[in-house]
């Protein structure tokens, strides 16, 4: 018996749209990035993309636990004496909410080639309109310990 290695010309990519506000932020980054990975196809093969095309709505209604709005800090330095800066979770969200759940996922994927190209098909909207009907996704239920597909109409 052979070991089966996908090809890319055998992926068949599908369209989830998730609801930010209906799980916490690491709950909704670990179920995104393993639609984008496609960890639930039987014939995910580490070096093809297998992945699927995720939409995430309601960035603006991001539901944090505990005290991570003011606690979880963001930092970035520009390689020069004293260029810390430090953003706490709330100021990310006032700048821009989808800026947080792209880093979000980004860091739950692995660092590898294919990264950049499962990141391209995340897309993160602000509100509840989405410009991706044309494709019919599917709605990606996220609760605290169920997982669904529904079909959207």
């Amino acid at each position: 018996m052979k070991t089966y290695s996908a090809k890319p010309t055998d992926v068949t990519r599908e369209w989830y749209v998730i609801d930010a506000s209906q799980a916490p932020m690491g709950r909704l980054a670990t179920e995104a990035a393993a639609l984008l990975i496609g960890k639930g196809k039987p014939m995910v093969t580490s070096h093809i993309d297998c992945g699927d095309y995720v939409i995430v709505i309601n960035a603006d209604q991001l539901v944090a636990t505990g005290n991570k709005m003011e606690d979880k800090k963001y930092y970035h330095h520009s390689h020069f004496p004293g260029g810390l800066k430090t953003a706490s979770l709330k100021e990310k969200m006032a700048k821009d909410s989808t800026e947080v759940i792209v880093k979000a996922v980004r860091g739950m994927l692995p660092v590898n080639k294919l990264r950049a190209g499962r990141l391209a098909r995340l897309k993160v909207y602000a509100g509840s309109d989405h410009a991706h009907s044309a494709q019919m996704p599917k709605e990606y239920v996220l609760k605290a310990s169920q997982k669904s597909v529904k079909e959207t109409k």
